[in-house]
């Protein structure tokens, strides 16, 4: 590719400029991995983010996550963030292989910073959606090995004037959620509990109990996804997002709600 014909886009811009495939870092997104076969990917451990949501409210949406990644039926760490503000009105969520999840958000948000700079405006929603599908389309060779990376990406489309959930397929398909979605190992569990509890027209301080009891609910039933732990400080990440921006909830503030919780539950 002409590093001239990459435009307003940074990844096309990567894609221009790298070097031949076999000097790139094994886990690059849009390079396989070796075929299955000694040390390839088959005889590997990676860590891997759980469960993730997101949901509309009268104004806004909330995305949460849970904290934990797994190996296998290992924990690989208790204290992941799998929330992350990419912008100033947008947030992207992930669930898979926590090394290429990880790597996607940063691209993604150079992604965004570049055309900012270039175009001297933001990206709508719409757009940004867009580019987040080309991405994951991109790493289509990677979730062909294992390395899946699915998000859930919503945010303030100022152009409608509302906030809006994307999901996507591991082909980089996208899909407008009008009301919620989870995705990862407690995924349907939580959409259990979402279908249950979830309303329409909620106050922003409803739906966050609504995405903490879903998660809570969706611990209890999937050995991957990481419940509260009061002992040593780890409660889900929860962000709001609206008209003003994102806004990311405290752990005091989720660790109030989680005791009401488990109190009407009483546990």
């Amino acid at each position: 590719m002409n590093v001239n014909d990459s435009g307003s886009s940074f990844h096309l811009l990567l894609q221009g400029q790298q070097p031949s495939p076999g000097l790139w870092p094994p886990f690059s997104i849009g390079h396989a991995l070796p075929s299955p076969g000694r040390g390839a990917l088959s005889d590997l451990s990676l860590p891997h983010g759980t469960t993730v949501l997101s949901l509309l409210y009268d104004g806004g949406a909330i995305v949460a996550g849970d904290r934990m990644a797994t190996e296998g039926y290992s924990v690989a760490e208790r204290r992941i963030e799998k929330v992350h503000a990419v912008d100033d009105t947008s947030v992207m969520a992930i669930a898979g292989a926590a090394g290429p999840c990880m790597e996607m958000i940063r691209l993604f948000r150079v992604e965004l910073e570049h055309y900012e700079k270039l175009e001297g405006v933001m990206l709508s929603m719409e757009g940004k959606a867009s580019k987040l599908g080309a991405m994951i389309k991109a790493n289509l060779p990677m979730a062909m090995q294992g390395l899946i990376v699915m998000p859930i990406f919503a945010g303030f489309d100022k152009k409608k004037g509302e906030c809006r959930i994307y999901k996507y397929d591991v082909a980089g398909g996208q899909y407008d959620e009008t009301e919620y979605h989870s995705i990862g190992s407690g995924g349907k569990e939580a959409r259990s509990a979402l279908k249950k509890i979830f309303k329409k027209n909620l106050s922003r301080d409803e739906a966050i109990n609504v995405a903490i009891e879903a998660l809570y609910d969706a611990s209890e039933a999937d050995i991957a996804t990481g419940g509260p732990d009061f002992i040593r400080g780890i409660f889900p990440t929860v962000k709001a997002i609206d008209k003003n921006g994102v806004m990311s909830l405290s752990d005091d503030d989720i660790k109030i709600k989680l005791n009401a919780l488990m109190t009407r539950l009483g546990g």
